[in-house]
C-alpha cells in the first residue's frame, strides 16, 4: 500500500512551483521581472554564434551586444529570453536628486575628451538615461560639463557615477566672482577672458564653451540669487559688493579691456584717462551707491568730494584716517628757538577732477604723502626761519593768510582745491616760555602797581570831596537858615500889608454894600408912601453918611497901623541891619511857641572875637523878649531881708 505522503506529491510540486516559479521561468524561459522603482543593468556573460564576441579598444560598455556590461537597461516591466547561464541581471533603484541639489555626472566610457579641454560635451542621451545614445553620439568619457537637476532618473550606473552637490546661492548685498576651470586660453597680456553671452549666467557651461569662452577669470559676475552650477567648470566666491557713501565717488580703474584713446591731452601726462569700458582710469566715476564690481579685474578708489580736513598735529586724527601719519610740525626760529606748530588743512577734490588724482597718484593717501605733508611741512619750516619766535607768535594772523595763499597756488597745479590753512597751537620752548612769562608778569605787576596809585590817588580825592561835601551840607543848611529867615520876615511885612488891605476892601464892600441896600429900602419905601419919602430918605441918607464915615475912619485907622507898622518895621531895618532883624524876628516867632533856643547867659566874644557891641545889645534884648518875666522890670529888693 502507498504511503499517504507519496499519494499529495503533486501538491509539493505545485507549492514549489510557486515559491520559485520565478527561477523556473528564468531557467524555461529566460524571463526577468523589472519592479517599477527600480531599473536592470545587464551583463552578459558570453555570446553565441553570429554575435559580436569582443568589445573595441578601451570601450568597457557594450553596445552591439558584446559580453560585458550591457549599455542598455530593462525598464520596469516583463521580458523574456534572459536565461540566467548567459544574462545577469541587477535590480538598480532610480537615482533621486533632491530639491535645492544638482546630480553631476561621470562618464566611466566614451570617446576621448579633447587635449586641452577637462570636461566632456554634452550629447543628446535623454539626461544621460539611454546610455547606448550616449555612447553611439560620442558621448565623452570623464567629467561631464552637464548635470542633472532635481528628480528621478534611470541611469544606467555600470556607465554613468553621480555624484550630488549643493546648488550655489548669493546672498543679498553680495556678487559671485566667477573662475572657470575649462574653456580657451585666455590672450595673451589679458588677467580674465573675454565677456560671453549666452550662457545664462555660466548655469549653461556647455554653450559657454560653444561660444568660445576662456578658462581662468571672467569679468562677468553673478548677483544674489540660486544657480545650477557645475563645479567641476565654475568655481564662484563671495564677496560683498563694493559701497560707495554719500559724499565720495568711486574712480574705477580697470585691468582688462582694450587700451582706449587718452581723453586728457598732451598737457597731462601722468596716465591715461579712457572712457567706460576700455583699460585704465575711467573719465566718468562712480556716484554713491552699491556696485557689482569684480575686484579682480577692477579697482574702485573712493575719493572724498566734500571738504577734507587733515591735521597736522600728533593728538588729533579725523575719522576717515588720511591723516594718521601726519604729525606735529617742528620748526625753528630765526633766534635758533625749536617750537611746535598745529596746522589744520581743509581741501576739496570736485567730482570732475577725481579721475586725475586718482591717475596722478594712484589713491588719496599718496596725495596726502607725496604733496600734501611736503609742501605744508616746508613751507612753516621756511616761513619760521624768517623770523623770531615772539614775531611768530604775534604775526600768526598774517602767516596763517599767506600759507593759505601760498597752499592753494601749489595745489592748484594738482587739480585739488585748498579751502583754508588754519594755524593751531603754537608751542614755543620751556625756556623762552619762561622768559615771557616772567616779563609779562612783570608787565603786569607794573600795570598793577599803576593802578593801585591812581585808585589811591582816587580814593584821597574822593575823601577829600566827601570832607567838602560834608562841611557843604552845614553850610547850606545855615544859608537855608537865614534864607528861610529872610522869607519869614517879608512874609509877615507882606502878611501885615494884605491885612491891612484886606480891612480897607472888607470896609468898602461892606459900605457898599449897605448903600445899595438902602438904596434898595428907599425905593421900596418911596413906592409905599409919597409922604413919608423925604423922611426916610434923610433917615436913610444919615444913615448911609454915618456908616460911610465910620467905615471910612476904620479902614483909616487900619490903613495907619499897617503903614505904622511897616514904617517901624524898615526903621528896625534901617537900626539893626537887615540880616539882625531877620534873625530877630525868626527868634520872636520861636519865642512864641515858649520854645528856649539860647541859655540864660550870653557868653560874649574874646579877645578874637568879631562881635561888635550891637551884637551884645541884641542878645539882651532878644533874653528879654524871651523872658516874659523880665518884661516886667526889675524887681524891687525885698526891704524885709534887709
Amino acid at each position: 500500500m502507498e504511503s499517504p505522503i507519496f499519494s499529495y506529491w503533486w501538491v509539493i510540486v505545485v507549492v514549489i512551483c510557486i515559491l520559485l516559479y520565478k527561477y523556473i521561468l528564468r531557467f524555461l524561459f529566460g524571463m526577468v521581472i523589472v519592479p517599477e522603482d527600480r531599473i536592470g543593468l545587464v551583463t552578459k556573460k558570453f555570446v553565441l554564434f553570429g554575435e559580436f564576441r569582443e568589445l573595441p579598444d578601451g570601450r568597457i560598455v557594450a553596445t552591439r551586444g558584446e559580453a560585458g556590461f550591457q549599455a542598455k537597461t530593462l525598464a520596469p516591466g516583463l521580458y523574456f529570453g534572459k536565461w540566467f547561464w548567459q544574462y545577469e541581471v541587477n535590480m538598480q533603484p532610480f537615482v533621486i536628486i533632491p530639491e535645492g541639489k544638482i546630480g553631476l555626472i561621470l562618464s566611466k566610457d566614451g570617446a576621448e575628451i579633447p587635449t586641452g579641454n577637462i570636461l566632456g560635451q554634452r550629447v543628446d542621451c535623454d539626461n544621460y538615461q539611454d546610455a547606448e545614445k550616449f555612447l553611439n553620439n560620442n558621448g565623452q568619457r570623464g567629467r561631464q560639463a552637464n548635470y542633472i537637476t532635481s528628480g528621478s532618473y534611470r541611469i544606467n550606473t555600470l556607465l554613468f557615477q553621480i555624484s550630488i552637490t549643493e546648488m550655489i546661492r548669493i546672498q543679498e548685498s553680495m556678487v559671485g566672482i566667477v573662475t572657470t576651470l575649462d574653456g580657451q586660453p585666455i590672450e595673451p597680456g589679458q588677467i580674465a577672458g573675454q565677456l560671453v553671452e549666452g550662457h545664462n549666467n555660466f548655469q549653461d557651461f556647455d554653450r559657454f564653451i560653444k561660444n568660445q569662452g576662456n578658462r581662468g577669470l571672467q569679468p562677468q559676475v553673478i548677483l544674489a540669487g540660486s544657480y545650477n552650477l557645475n563645479p567641476w567648470a565654475v568655481q564662484v566666491e563671495e564677496i560683498p559688493m563694493t559701497e560707495i557713501p554719500i559724499g565720495y565717488v568711486g574712480v574705477v580703474i580697470s585691468y582688462i579691456g582694450q587700451d582706449g584713446h587718452d581723453l586728457t591731452g598732451v598737457e597731462f601726462k601722468h596716465g591715461n584717462i579712457v572712457q567706460k569700458g576700455f583699460k585704465g582710469v575711467w573719465l566718468e566715476p562712480l556716484g554713491p551707491g552699491k556696485y557689482p564690481i569684480n575686484k579682480y579685474i577692477m579697482k574702485v578708489e573712493q575719493v572724498p568730494t566734500t571738504n577734507l580736513v587733515l591735521n597736522w598735529a600728533s593728538a588729533r586724527s579725523e575719522a576717515h584716517n588720511l591723516d594718521k601719519n601726519l604729525s606735529t610740525i617742528t620748526v625753528r626760529s630765526k633766534d635758533g628757538f625749536p617750537f611746535n606748530l598745529d596746522v589744520a588743512q581743509i581741501i576739496h577734490v570736485p567730482t570732475t577732477e577725481a579721475p586725475k588724482v586718482i591717475a596722478r597718484f594712484g589713491n588719496m593717501i599718496n596725495l596726502v604723502s607725496q604733496v600734501l605733508e611736503p609742501t605744508i611741512g616746508n613751507y612753516f619750516r621756511n616761513s619760521a626761519q624768517d623770523s623770531d619766535v615772539i614775531a611768530f607768535l604775534s604775526t600768526r594772523k598774517e602767516r596763517q593768510e599767506a600759507a593759505k595763499f601760498h597752499i592753494k597756488k601749489v595745489l592748484d597745479e594738482y587739480n585739488v582745491n585748498a579751502v583754508d590753512t588754519l594755524i593751531g597751537d603754537i608751542v614755543p620752548p620751556e625756556s623762552l616760555m619762561k622768559t615771557l612769562t616772567d616779563r609779562k608778569i612783570a608787565e603786569e605787576q607794573k600795570v598793577t602797581y599803576d593802578t593801585q596809585k591812581k585808585a589811591q590817588e582816587t580814593r584821597q580825592g574822593m575823601e577829600k570831596e566827601t570832607a567838602i561835601a560834608d562841611m557843604q551840607k552845614d553850610i547850606v543848611k545855615a544859608q537855608q537858615s537865614v534864607e528861610i529867615a529872610e522869607r519869614t520876615a517879608n512874609a509877615t511885612v507882606k502878611k501885615s500889608e494884605g491885612d491891612a488891605t484886606s480891612v480897607k476892601l472888607a470896609v468898602s464892600a461892606e459900605a457898599e454894600a449897605t448903600k445899595m441896600r438902602a438904596h434898595a429900602e428907599a425905593e421900596a419905601t418911596k413906592a409905599r408912601a409919597q409922604a413919608e419919602s423925604e423922611a426916610i430918605k434923610l433917615r436913610a441918607s444919615a444913615q448911609a453918611e454915618q456908616i460911610s464915615l465910620t467905615g471910612n475912619a476904620e479902614a483909616e485907622k487900619i490903613l495907619a497901623i499897617g503903614k505904622s507898622t511897616a514904617e517901624a518895621y524898615e526903621l528896625a531895618v534901617e537900626a539893626l541891619g537887615g540880616e539882625n532883624f531877620t534873625r530877630y524876628k525868626i527868634t520872636e516867632e520861636l519865642s512864641k511857641g515858649h520854645i528856649k533856643l539860647i541859655p540864660d547867659v550870653l557868653i560874649g566874644g574874646g579877645a578874637n572875637s568879631n562881635g561888635t557891641a550891637m551884637e551884645g545889645l541884641l542878645g539882651l534884648k532878644l533874653m528879654e523878649m524871651m523872658d516874659p518875666k523880665k518884661n516886667d522890670g526889675p524887681k524891687k529888693p525885698d526891704d524885709s531881708k534887709k
